[in-house]
């Protein structure tokens, strides 16, 4: 479920989240289901529960995550997260497209690297 590069430079929780974010953006989790409680899932990284808990916590702070008290962590439903991710990714976006544009790259060359992109992944759509 989650790897960790142990030569990243990124501290651990923040792999922790990334991975999970991924999980649950790409359907892997579902929405409402439960989440391994911090200590099985430190144990399975092999890694510090107190880790665990604020990949959570910073998970839950961005809308992907719930916790209730007494039961455990759980996948928020989309539209939780939903929007502020765009909002995030459109952001991202943009920044990369104006350097990619101040490094002297032309429109044709971005939309081209596009088409390539939407390409691909109508591929892994249609060999799902």
């Amino acid at each position: 479920m989650i790897l960790l590069d142990y030569r990243d430079k990124r501290p651990l929780y923040e792999q922790v989240e990334e991975k999970i974010e991924h999980l649950i953006v790409c359907g892997v989790l579902k929405p409402n289901s439960k989440m391994p409680s911090v200590r099985s899932l430190a144990m399975e990284l092999s890694i510090n529960p107190n880790t665990i808990q604020r990949a959570y916590a910073n998970l839950e702070q961005a809308g992907f995550l719930y916790t209730i008290v007494g039961r455990g962590n759980f996948v928020s439903p989309e539209s939780s997260w939903q929007s502020s991710k765009h909002k995030a990714l459109k952001a991202d976006l943009t920044k990369v497209l104006e350097q990619a544009l101040d490094a002297g790259m032309s429109p044709a060359s971005i939309q081209q690297i596009f088409d390539q992109v939407m390409n691909k992944k109508k591929e892994g759509l249609k060999n799902d």
